[in-house]
């Protein structure tokens, strides 16, 4: 069973960078880290950069570049992930059976999909494996504990889970600037404007993290009837409208993921059960 003693990063670009900092935060040894990178200026302090693949043993190895470079990079990871090693994905479109047929050798292969916030210890991450058994995958929840809430769901699922826990940062970003320009079309300052939009959802998302009720309630709770919460929702439920672009927003990002997939197994000439 993987111990994440020794842990192999191909890739530390933002994704990777974000995750880095979480399990460092959370009281990781930067000695397990090894990352593998031609371009990063450096390393957290502990942690080992090299620029060219080693030839060295790791128990865990995490793939933190871009899906469309997968096949070549994956030619050279392949000496590294035998018997013994956990390969862990988080390239968006990749399937698990793809990773299997790259990484034939390898003891288990995963899925995750977590978002930027990993360093601060509050991402979602979304988990799907195969060759891993109810032991290696409470290892595995334990040794992503450091960065939020581990989901381990189905992976016909993945690319929806990718569109909402993945890209969903990047929405609620734009919803925030939607708040704050329109609190400045309407003459607020943009500073301030700015800075009263970033504290209210923080605080708003905090109270709906802690809270033993839904969402869905706690709009109830903070609407009195004909009062000016009211008046807002009643434009933005109007038609559901509002409910109707968010779920096409997710419908594209998940689409987008389902043709990446489709792009991967093509370019292999079909993946083992697909």
């Amino acid at each position: 069973m993987t111990t994440f003693h020794s842990i192999l990063l191909v890739g530390c670009g933002n994704m990777s960078g974000a995750l880095l900092a979480g399990w460092l935060a959370g009281g990781v040894p930067p000695g397990r880290f090894t990352i593998v990178d031609p371009v990063l200026p450096a390393a957290p302090e502990g942690v080992t950069l090299l620029r060219e693949l080693p030839d060295a043993r790791f128990d865990t190895i995490l793939l933190g570049v871009k899906p469309q470079v997968f096949g070549e990079v994956a030619q050279g990871v392949e000496p590294l992930a035998g018997a013994g090693v956990t390969v862990i994905s988080m390239m968006a479109g990749v399937e698990l059976a793809s990773l299997a047929a790259r990484f034939p050798r390898a003891a288990a292969h995963v899925r995750m999909m977590p978002n930027l916030a990993a360093a601060l210890g509050k991402s979602p991450v979304a988990l799907a494996a195969v060759g891993a058994d109810d032991a290696a995958k409470a290892a595995l929840t334990d040794f992503m504990a450091p960065l939020g809430t581990s989901e381990w769901i189905d992976e016909s699922l993945f690319d929806l889970v990718t569109a909402l826990a993945g890209s969903g940062p990047a929405f609620v970003y734009r919803f925030i600037d939607a708040l704050a320009a329109g609190a400045e079309r309407l003459g607020m300052p943009s500073a301030e404007a700015g800075r009263l939009a970033i504290a209210m959802v923080e605080g708003a998302s905090a109270l709906a993290a802690s809270s033993d009720v839904s969402p869905g309630e706690l709009a109830r709770r903070v609407t009195s009837p004909g009062g000016t919460t009211a008046a807002g929702l009643q434009v933005m439920d109007a038609e559901g409208l509002f409910a109707d672009l968010i779920e096409a927003t997710l419908k594209a990002a998940r689409d987008r993921g389902a043709e990446m997939a489709a792009a991967a197994r093509a370019e292999q000439g079909g993946s083992p059960g697909n």
